[in-house]
């Protein structure tokens, strides 16, 4: 079982942190929706995946706070675990238009595996530090390798974005990481299609994924506290990505007959 971590200790910066975990859940997920709706019903207004880039952040800095707090791993995996096979049908159809669509897997396998990983290396980092660095290798090039062949969103990408905020959670400079890494995966690995931006008279063009740093705004708002405890509020945001899911893919699908 992994040991819930401390408290964030108070800080002078803590004044200007207004977000919770509550919040942030329900910033991701109209991101989320801002993007599926892009993808599924409007393709043609392109800002909306460039703000919906934000969405996958939060969620994966969510995922390592949610591991490193939690009582019950296996409780929580299982959740997520659930949640990621009654995702897959709504994610296929709204992705692939049929129930079954094997080339692309729903994010919440994604942090499942980021979720191993993580706990992987708590157990590594049990036997002393030496150890912990040379799993913490270990761990990132076989999530790569596993991500890009089990085709979860993201790939081996997606989990490399849970571990960097896991690797830098209540870290001296750690935002300054967490920029460095983002730019990096994002920006670098990831990319996607550019876009040009006008700035100065000057033509930049930007890798749509690189919207996705903008996250840590947002992120580096957050004041470490889980927000109201309500079994109800917490399953409906679980439920929310295949609901959502669901629902978008049966109104594409009404609109094309």
């Amino acid at each position: 079982m992994v040991a819930a971590k401390p408290e964030r200790s108070v800080g002078k910066l803590d004044r200007i942190k207004c977000l919770n975990a509550l919040h942030l859940k329900i910033i991701a997920c109209a991101l989320m929706l801002c993007d599926h709706i892009w993808l599924s019903l409007m393709e043609g207004h392109v800002w909306m995946t460039c703000v919906g880039r934000l969405a996958f952040p939060i969620f994966a800095f969510q995922i390592a706070e949610g591991f490193c707090r939690t009582h019950d791993f296996k409780k929580y995996f299982l959740r997520m675990l659930i949640f990621a096979l009654v995702s897959e049908i709504p994610f296929n159809l709204m992705n692939g238009g049929a129930p079954i669509y094997l080339m692309h897997q729903n994010v919440m396998f994604t942090f499942c595996l980021a979720l191993l990983c993580m706990y992987a290396l708590e157990k590594a980092k049990e036997k002393g530090t030496g150890i912990f660095i040379l799993s913490s290798l270990g761990v990132l090039a076989v999530s790569f390798v596993v991500g890009a062949f089990s085709m979860v969103d993201y790939g081996g990408y997606g989990i490399w974005m849970v571990l960097l905020f896991y690797f830098t959670r209540d870290i001296r400079f750690g935002w300054l990481i967490q920029l460095v890494g983002m730019i990096y995966i994002n920006g670098f690995m990831i990319g996607g299609e550019s876009f040009p931006i006008q700035l100065f008279s000057r033509t930049f063009y930007f890798p749509e994924q690189t919207f996705a740093v903008l996250a840590l705004l947002i992120l580096w708002l957050y004041n470490g506290k889980p927000g109201p405890k309500n079994k109800k509020i917490q399953y409906a945001c679980y439920a929310f990505y295949p609901a959502h899911m669901l629902i978008l893919a049966l109104i594409a699908l009404a609109l094309r007959q």
